[in-house]
């Protein structure tokens, strides 16, 4: 099992790599173009749909700036994609290069336990929560204009913006009270 390691490899010239990872890719091929259509810069995107990453292809695959893992609420494959996922990744990415964007949170059938889960992993990781909206256009273009803003930071260009930074501002924290029962 070998590791994915954020600075193995050189960054190109104004160039951006995110590695969207979504185990049922109804979300990713969409928010893929999206990201490509919306930006100035060059954004390399490459799907995934779990972790590890074949060994094949390790030679020619660029250096990924930033890891999203969607996490589709209904599904509760993919939580359990995203929470085995992090073993595969070297702990310097969780200094500001991966996130997690969750989508069908507003859905009536999802778990409130599922939601907590998901929040507690992306705190305890120190990483941002992103909520998207995934079935209508402007939701997708919504979702990649939000991604792409830490894309930019995690892949050095934005000046005086580091990707660490950046998560700093942006992580999602529990209130210190969230493990207690509530009483209401």
């Amino acid at each position: 099992m070998s590791l994915m390691k954020p600075f193995s490899k050189l960054p190109g010239l104004n160039t951006a790599n995110i590695l969207l990872v979504e185990s049922e890719e109804n979300f990713q091929q969409r928010l893929a173009e999206a990201l490509v259509k919306k930006t100035s810069i060059t954004v390399n995107v490459r799907l995934a749909k779990s972790f590890p990453l074949p060994m094949e292809n390790n030679e020619t695959r660029p250096r990924i700036d930033l890891v999203a893992f969607i996490i589709n609420l209904t599904s509760e494959l993919s939580l359990h994609s995203a929470e085995e996922a992090r073993k595969y990744l070297d702990p310097g990415y969780f200094l500001g290069k991966v996130c997690f964007m969750v989508t069908n949170a507003r859905n009536s059938l999802v778990p409130t336990e599922r939601l907590d889960a998901v929040r507690k992993l992306a705190a305890s990781l120190h990483c941002p929560l992103l909520f998207a909206e995934d079935q209508t256009p402007e939701g997708v273009n919504s979702a990649a204009g939000r991604l792409l803003t830490i894309l930019k930071a995690a892949s050095g260009l934005v000046p005086v913006t580091t990707a660490l930074y950046l998560s700093n501002l942006t992580r999602c924290t529990l209130p210190p009270d969230f493990e207690q029962p509530s009483f209401d």
